[in-house]
């Protein structure tokens, strides 16, 4: 896994277009925003589309991703839209430093990129900062998607294994993220193909 805040894959993908910075929030997330209530936690925000969005909806809201430059520009946005919202550079393995709890948790993109045992420490620092029954609202490349270029792709038994202690994993259904246009990467069907989870954390 990626864990250093200046990893130079995520740095150069910011000096073009990613596919994952689509300038509006994940249409799979607008479709259940009522969902996710109360303070939110973006782990990964990139550029902060989803994050402000809940924003905007009046919801206290943490951003947080390790690359410096989508933080800055999360920051930009919120002051262009006038919107409350609270983004930090920091690696989500460290969210326990927060000493802070939320509501919800929006992931959207972050668990595909993570290593084995990095995958085990990020679910164990979720722990930290959910609220005994909040939910997070996973959004992750899916075995579905033929392999090519991009993260690993994950398998329902991989989600429901990862968060088996402690979780209840209420769903797990069939989307896509939806790209950039400008980005170089191209997809077929309207974007990769994901697993949108909905996992509740239990004692």
């Amino acid at each position: 896994m990626i864990t250093n805040p200046a990893h130079p894959g995520f740095q150069m993908a910011y000096e073009g277009k990613p596919a994952w910075d689509l300038g509006r929030p994940q249409p799979a997330l607008v479709e259940i925003a009522d969902q996710i209530t109360g303070a939110v936690l973006d782990a990964g925000c990139g550029t902060g589309d989803n994050a402000l969005f809940f924003a905007q909806r009046g919801q206290p809201v943490l951003g947080i991703d390790f690359v410096e430059f989508p933080v800055k520009e999360a920051k930009r946005k919120a002051q262009e839209l006038e919107v409350e919202a609270e983004f930090l550079q920091m690696d989500a393995l460290e969210l326990p430093s927060l000493d802070r709890q939320f509501d919800s948790v929006i992931d959207c993109g972050l668990f595909h990129v993570l290593s084995d045992a990095d995958r085990r420490a990020y679910v164990a620092a979720l722990m930290h900062v959910m609220k005994l029954d909040s939910r997070l609202f996973l959004m992750c490349f899916s075995d579905q998607e033929p392999a090519g270029p991009g993260p690993r792709r994950i398998r329902q038994n991989e989600i429901r294994a990862a968060f088996a202690d402690g979780w209840t994993v209420e769903s797990i259904t069939p989307t896509h993220f939806e790209p950039n246009p400008q980005s170089k990467e191209t997809f077929v069907d309207g974007g990769p193909r994901a697993w949108f989870a909905v996992i509740r954390r239990g004692s």
